[in-house]
């Protein structure tokens, strides 16, 4: 059994990914990132909390091996444990979406994006840009 990592998230959870199986790409963060991601936790499992249902971790800390093989750009939060991309567990996406919008309106954050590919949905949660900035935007994205 995985070790806890935060209150509903475990550090697997950030790290895993079906891309670095598939490339045997070792997705392994410093420990700088390892802190940075419970800190990221730390904020999800509030999120998580207020919600009231779980939350799908759908990437979280990327290389850059595996940033460049999944298409980040090469400036992504991914890489410096500052950003994840959640889906709810439910499926309730269109409730989930409002719910986030309003959940993030007084809160300290860089980033929250809807987005949107041919297949799916998801929303990007970015702690910090890689300035250290908490610039507070809110907007959509389709792939």
């Amino acid at each position: 059994m995985a070790q806890e990592f935060a209150k509903y998230f475990t550090l697997e959870e950030f790290l895993t990914s079906s891309v670095a199986k598939q490339k045997s790409i070792q997705n392994l963060p410093s420990w700088e990132v390892v802190l940075r991601l419970q800190n990221l936790a730390q904020l999800l499992d509030w999120l998580r909390e207020d919600w009231g249902s779980g939350i799908r971790i759908t990437s979280g800390f990327r290389n850059a091996a595996l940033n460049k093989a999944v298409g980040g750009v090469a400036t992504s939060c991914h890489q410096l444990g500052y950003a994840a991309d959640i889906q709810p567990v439910n499926g309730d996406f269109e409730g989930f979406k409002k719910f986030v919008v309003e959940w993030f309106k007084d809160k300290l954050f860089d980033e929250v994006i809807i987005e949107k590919s041919k297949k799916d949905e998801w929303i990007h949660i970015q702690q910090f840009s890689p300035k250290g900035f908490q610039r507070k935007k809110i907007f959509s994205l389709s792939a």
